[in-house]
């Protein structure tokens, strides 16, 4: 039985704590509102007031929440992993965040003896849920393997990608990818409605064909039912694509179909849906004449 240590209980956070837990492991769970923690016991988890309450005693820490500044913040802020954590502790990222913090905080943590891994994940909520997240991951490949026992609680892809900050540009990649799959289901289904197609039966009839993907096995049925709750937030994905774009800007790569995508996000962001999910951006092609 491990002694792990999670930081951050959302709506990816929560279920894999839980996932580990099931599994034997001793989970201490910390998230900034106490109070967002209520009935944690039930699943296995030890709620925690503080960071350094959490992280006593862990062997791993795993951390995942909104943002590069609450990333930095939980690792290097007063009273965090760096100043808490003993030497030898495993600390992994697992938000998506910016590739140039994450070898910055592997390098903060090399000389406190904290072993830190960038592992972003893809799957949403369902694939926290069921644990079958993909899981990339940046560090040293022996603290990789490592963890893998415990990766392997949450996903069913686990793939090591390369020194720290490997697993933040692989997510960067992935959200480049999410990004057109998204725009191209959504376009789709407005193009089906436009031509009188029942659009359940044109997903059907496309999502066994060369069109398929997971967004449309997954969030377009979501679209149909006019479930717009998020798996992942608007504001979220928004934040990834400033990421990659900051990332493809120092390397002078051109993504013109990433930043279409972001700004459509971020018109609907101005219009107060940043707390939807990802697939309400057929609400741009809706409401776009309001």
């Amino acid at each position: 039985m491990a002694q792990i240590a999670w930081i951050g209980a959302g709506v990816m956070g929560r279920p894999l704590a839980g996932h580990l837990a099931r599994h034997g492991h001793q989970v201490r769970v910390y998230t900034r509102r106490f109070e967002t923690l209520n009935g944690v016991e039930e699943e296995g988890l030890i709620p925690c007031h503080t960071i350094a309450q959490a992280v006593e005693g862990a062997e791993y820490v795993f951390v995942m929440v909104g943002y590069p500044k609450d990333v930095e913040e939980v690792f290097t802020g007063e009273g965090g992993i760096f100043s808490c954590a003993a030497p030898g502790t495993v600390a992994v990222d697992m938000t998506t965040s910016s590739p140039e913090l994450a070898r910055r905080l592997w390098e903060q943590g090399r000389e406190k003896g904290i072993r830190v891994l960038d592992a972003p994940v893809s799957g949403g909520d369902s694939g926290s849920r069921n644990a079958t997240l993909s899981i990339m991951v940046g560090g040293q490949r022996e603290d990789f393997e490592q963890v893998r026992p415990l990766f392997a609680c949450l996903g069913t892809g686990i793939h090591y990608m390369g020194p720290a900050g490997s697993g933040q540009h692989t997510k960067a990649a992935n959200q480049i990818a999410v990004a057109g799959a998204t725009a191209a289901y959504t376009e789709a289904l407005c193009y089906a409605e436009a031509a009188g197609l029942d659009p359940q039966a044109m997903l059907a009839a496309i999502g066994g064909g060369a069109a398929g993907s997971w967004q449309i096995a997954n969030m377009a049925p979501r679209v149909l039912a006019g479930d717009f709750a998020p798996g992942f937030f608007i504001k979220h994905f928004i934040k990834d694509m400033k990421i990659v774009q900051d990332e493809s800007a120092r390397r002078a790569v051109e993504l013109p179909m990433l930043n279409t995508v972001c700004a459509l996000y971020e018109e609907l962001a101005r219009r107060g849906l940043e707390n939807a999910g990802t697939q309400a951006l057929i609400r741009y092609y809706q409401d776009k004449d309001r």
